[in-house]
């Protein structure tokens, strides 16, 4: 049975048995109940990954995939999935919970451009973002009634690359009823997201702050400032907060900002003494070289697929680089030169990650050498 008191009776079961450690495959989310309460019960409970036991003699069956998982398990063949610590798993999932709700809510903004669209009303051609300042102004006049495009043009930002009279053009459309409702649910729909986003954003500063802090000072100061956008969090100094929880200032390492930081935090945590170097790091991580060879010859060096979301974020660190001035910019331009932009963010990430885990493993700070000094060096 897969009930709790089931789940229970087998726990109970085991510890009669005698049995201390336990090995388990991961079957989407249905392991997760067994599994935590395995590990409350006290058991050594390993997660293994389905492709290492998938080779099983005979025909498919549980009974037989349970019997193979045993006897390997025996052998002391099968290595354990990492799962951090238990605060790093709450924090995980109010992120992991936040990503599913920006993605829900850019299904709507989709929904929004659509009715727009259907209407002429070609808003997304002069402004960049249809939900930034100038666009949801425009839309909740819209919805409020005003049809005359030389009024909501009066809704312009003053940053806003296109003038009034451009602005003015692209608003003379076709008001129909339904595409109107459609645009109003979409709205809707949007705003609820977003506050359901900013709750997210409340929990995730909350549970950080429960966190005991590692230093009770601030971060030095930087000569580069840091863009408050890159380090605000619902009212809350990122950099500030992860600087006393870690001890480390993570921002100074370039393309790294809040929500790459705290999808690190909450993926690996800070803690970071499961991998023994930064190249067991950066193979978990799915981020470098691979190393199938025979007989001396490199038969195939591309690095394994691997659905990590803390090598996506430092992939996605990387991909900023593009045009930064920095020494990881310079080489990030140099490896794409060479031999394209998808090796070019691959080595990028394999480079930002290890010194992730060389800052926060031995404690030191990121000193930037800056683009001429690394491309004086490369050419030396």
């Amino acid at each position: 049975g897969t009930f709790t008191t089931d789940l229970e009776a087998l726990a109970a079961w085991l510890k009669k048995c005698g049995v201390t450690t336990v090995a388990m495959e991961s079957t989407g989310v249905y392991w997760i109940p067994l599994f935590e309460l395995l590990e409350r019960r006290g058991f050594e409970v390993k997660l293994v990954d389905a492709r290492h036991v998938k080779n099983v003699s005979g025909r498919k069956s549980d009974v037989l995939d349970c019997q193979w998982i045993q006897q390997l398990h025996t052998y002391g063949l099968l290595a354990g999935a990492f799962r951090p610590a238990d605060e790093v798993c709450v924090l995980r999932s109010y992120l992991r919970q936040r990503e599913m709700l920006t993605q829900t809510a850019s299904m709507h903004i989709q929904h929004m451009q659509k009715a727009l669209q259907q209407m002429n009303l070609l808003l997304h051609n002069v402004v960049s973002d249809i939900t930034g300042a100038t666009g949801m102004k425009i839309i909740k006049a819209i919805l409020a009634g005003e049809r005359d495009p030389r009024v909501l043009a009066r809704h312009r930002h003053e940053l806003c690359k296109h003038s009034r009279a451009t602005i003015a053009k692209s608003l003379v459309g076709n008001y129909r009823e339904e595409h109107l409702f459609a645009l109003r649910q979409a709205v809707d729909l949007y705003e609820t997201y977003q506050a359901k986003i900013a709750d997210c954003d409340e929990a995730i500063i909350k549970q950080l702050e429960n966190r005991p802090d590692v230093s009770d000072d601030g971060p030095p100061p930087t000569d580069k400032p840091i863009q408050a956008r890159h380090r605000v969090r619902n009212g809350v100094d990122v950099r500030e907060l992860l600087f006393k929880k870690s001890g480390i200032d993570l921002f100074t390492i370039p393309g790294l900002g809040a929500d790459t930081l705290l999808t690190l935090a909450s993926e690996v945590g800070f803690d970071l003494s499961p991998w023994k170097t930064e190249k067991h790091f950066a193979s978990w991580l799915g981020i470098c070289p691979g190393t199938k060879r025979s007989g001396g010859k490199i038969l195939d060096a591309k690095t394994k697929r691997n659905p990590n979301r803390a090598a996506q974020a430092f992939r996605m660190a990387a991909s900023s680089l593009h045009h930064s001035q920095t020494a990881l910019g310079a080489f990030y331009r140099r490896i794409k030169a060479r031999t394209g932009g998808q090796q070019a963010v691959t080595a990028t990430a394999h480079k930002i990650a290890r010194i992730y885990y060389a800052m926060l493993t031995k404690g030191t700070s990121y000193v930037e050498l800056g683009q001429q000094a690394y491309e004086q060096r490369y050419k030396q």
